[in-house]
């Protein structure tokens, strides 16, 4: 089996990155992580409404893409630590944009739906 056959959207850069970060936990995630490394519960209490599966998923799959890295430090009780990669880092600024656009043309959007759902 090749890597891409086990890897859907891996043979098209769009569709390969925003299957992967295109859902709002990964959004939220790596938002949190802007300013400073976090640990687990730090990132469960700040992005709020996510399972700690969830989380555990959503910080699993951000790592192996590159975007995060996880640190786990030698002591008792273990202390792991997430903070963004340089490619992390990079991805910030295109979704700082798309927010910004979401965030300016919500209202018109919502406007749409509503008009749609009265036809």
């Amino acid at each position: 089996m090749t890597e891409e056959a086990g890897n859907p959207g891996a043979g098209c850069p769009i569709r390969g990155v925003l299957d992967r970060i295109g859902d709002q936990w990964s959004l939220l995630t790596l938002e949190a992580l802007e300013i400073d490394k976090k640990r687990f519960n730090e990132l469960l209490r700040e992005i709020g409404d996510i399972s700690k599966q969830m989380l555990s998923k959503t910080l699993r799959h951000l790592e192996q893409d590159g975007y995060i890295s996880r640190t786990v430090y030698p002591e008792v009780p273990p202390r792991v630590e997430y903070e963004l990669t340089e490619l992390g880092r990079s991805f910030l600024i295109p979704m700082k944009a798309l927010v910004g656009w979401a965030d300016q043309n919500h209202p018109a959007i919502i406007r749409s739906r509503r008009r749609h759902e009265t036809l």
